[in-house]
C-alpha cells in the first residue's frame, strides 16, 4: 500500500476523486482491508513503514472506496489508534515529510477535539504551510460544531443551518 500510494500515485491523485484510481485501489487493496480490519492496532506497530501502510489502508483507502457513505469513516477509530501508537513510538521521525503527513492524517480526520489539537501541534512542527492550514481548518470545524458537517448526510445526521452554511462555503474535504 505504501509503495503504491507514494510511488505510483502523484500528489493530485491522493485527494482528487478519480474513478480509475479508485478502481485500481479497490482491485489491489480491498481484500487487504477486508482481511486486516479486525487486527489489534498494536499488531501494526512493529515498525514505521508497517504503521504507515496500515494508516493508509484504514484512513485513506476507505475514503476512496466508499465515497459519500458512512463506510468511508468506519475505519477511522482503528487508523487513529495506530497513529497514536506510531507517534508515541517516534515512528514519524524516520519518515519523509509526505509520509509523515499521511501518518498523522487520522488526527486531522478525527471528530475529537484532543486529536485536533494534537494535529495542530504536529502539522505546525512539520513546517509545511499548506498542511498546517488544512489542520487549522479542520480544528476550527470541530471547535465550532463538534463534528464535521460535510459528513452529516453520509452518517445520517441532521445539519444545523450554520453547518449547512459552512459546507456551502467550502468546508467539505
Amino acid at each position: 500500500m505504501e509503495h503504491f500510494w507514494f510511488r505510483r500515485l502523484n500528489p493530485g491523485q491522493w485527494f482528487d476523486p478519480d474513478d480509475a484510481v479508485d478502481a485500481e485501489l479497490r482491485r489491489r487493496f480491498a481484500p487487504d482491508l477486508a482481511a486486516l480490519w479486525t487486527q489489534a492496532p498494536h499488531s501494526f506497530l512493529t515498525d514505521p513503514h508497517t504503521a504507515l501502510a496500515a494508516v493508509l489502508l484504514f484512513d485513506q483507502l476507505p475514503r476512496n472506496l466508499f465515497r459519500g457513505t458512512s463506510t468511508a469513516f468506519a475505519f477511522d477509530p482503528l487508523a487513529q489508534r495506530i497513529t497514536h501508537g506510531a507517534l508515541a513510538r517516534g515512528f514519524d521521525r524516520v519518515l519523509r515529510p509526505e509520509q509523515r503527513v499521511f501518518l498523522a492524517m487520522p488526527l486531522m480526520h478525527s471528530e475529537q477535539i484532543a486529536d485536533q489539537l494534537r494535529s495542530l501541534r504536529f502539522f505546525t512542527r512539520l513546517g509545511l504551510p499548506a498542511n498546517r492550514a488544512f489542520a487549522v481548518d479542520h480544528y476550527r470545524m470541530i471547535a465550532r460544531f463538534g463534528r464535521f458537517p460535510h459528513r452529516n448526510d453520509a452518517l445520517g445526521r441532521t445539519s444545523t443551518p450554520a453547518e449547512q452554511r459552512a459546507v456551502e462555503q467550502g468546508f467539505a474535504w
